[in-house]
């Protein structure tokens, strides 16, 4: 029987010139911290790369921070940001991955007032509530670029640009942080065009390696180190820098990006076809928006089965999907992400997200249909 693997938005396959890039990295195997040769070599490889992604996001090398995941860079963001300034009020989402809304939490219990914006029906944040939600005291907004359960994709620029405006008239400027995990594969990264202070990326969901993610900080904005030790990374993350994995990182946004108009144009035909398919099968609904969404995903319900059901029964006939998010200890929890959206219970309970990519093919989607026919 075989795989069918669509649930990239928990994480993407390695792709082949990620490996070999890698394979070639393994082959140095000194600290970057030391001054020997092979440290030097070691150092020429992290800062080829900070140079490489610098070029891609349009900013400073000097502002990637390297970090062990998109988690850890998220929490650094917000955490950092607010233990800086020991005091005030934070904004999120209520729809944000657990690594942005724990940090909230966190922020919430060390006496921080945080304001969480519910979204419309299909998962969207208007412009207008973060305005509504400023507030004099204001000192750090984050909302995610692209939601990884429901693939929509917020309006961070003209976010981006509100805040720039508004900070004109403020003695302390509001910084402006994105997880653009999602994002990578497919949106613009250009930090300048976004209008972002922050902004976090991943290895894994891009096609490369597990274990190493990004930051980019703007020059200025100060962060409270989350890691203590050595001083790495302009002393804001300390740790000797997985190299081999920076390396894998550099290259799959390097294909993502070099990809993208490609790839978003065959991804978004299969993404019409599974949309048709579906609104051909009674009583199936998808949730958060069919126009303003990623181009390789789709979160749907199936009346009268469970979530489980559907993951379970799937994954029998060899095809790998999702319920709800991947990055919550591997447990099948009811979305909180569709609760926000207002959606009823049974809905939210039946609810599967299919996810795919580069190595997705038409026929790949064509079997799930079929399996989907049979389960329903």
């Amino acid at each position: 029987m075989k795989q069918i693997y669509l649930d990239y938005s928990a994480s993407a396959p390695l792709r082949p010139e990620v490996k070999t890039a890698m394979r070639k990295a393994e082959a140095v195997f000194g600290n970057p911290n030391s001054i020997h040769g092979s440290g030097r070599e070691a150092l020429n490889l992290v800062d080829a790369s900070r140079r490489d992604i610098a070029s891609i996001l349009d900013c400073q090398p000097n502002e990637i921070i390297f970090a062990g995941s998109a988690t850890e860079a998220d929490n650094l963001a917000i955490k950092g940001v607010a233990l800086s300034q020991k005091k005030g009020h934070v904004i999120t989402t209520a729809i944000e991955h657990k690594a942005v809304l724990e940090s909230y939490h966190w922020l919430e219990d060390q006496g921080f007032a945080v304001s969480y914006l519910e979204p419309n029906h299909e998962g969207m944040i208007l412009v207008e509530q973060i305005e509504s939600a400023i507030r004099p005291d204001t000192i750090l907004v984050s909302v995610m670029y692209a939601n990884n359960e429901i693939g929509t994709i917020q309006p961070i620029r003209e976010i981006g640009k509100l805040i720039e405006v508004l900070n004109r008239g403020r003695t302390h400027p509001i910084l402006f942080h994105t997880d653009a995990v999602q994002a990578g594969n497919y949106l613009n990264l250009d930090v300048k065009s976004l209008h972002v202070d922050l902004l976090t990326l991943s290895g894994h969901k891009l096609g490369g390696p597990k274990g190493v993610g990004l930051l980019f900080v703007r020059n200025g904005v100060n962060l409270t180190p989350q890691i203590h030790g050595g001083g790495q990374e302009r002393g804001i993350r300390s740790g000797t820098i997985n190299v081999v994995g920076v390396v894998g990182l550099t290259t799959a946004i390097e294909l993502a990006q070099k990809n993208k108009i490609r790839e978003t144009k065959r991804l978004s035909a299969l993404q019409r076809y599974l949309i048709n398919a579906l609104h051909q099968m009674p009583g199936v609904a998808i949730n958060g928006s069919t126009t303003n969404r990623l181009p390789n995903n789709l979160n749907f319900s199936v009346p009268k089965i469970t979530s489980e059901e559907l993951v379970i029964g799937l994954d029998r006939q060899g095809i790998a999907v999702s319920a709800a998010s991947a990055c919550a200890a591997g447990s099948i929890e009811p979305s909180y992400v569709l609760s926000a959206m207002g959606l009823s219970q049974s809905r939210i309970n039946s609810s599967v997200r299919i996810s795919w990519g580069w190595e997705t093919t038409k026929s790949d989607l064509t079997t799930l249909v079929k399996s989907l026919k049979n389960l329903v």
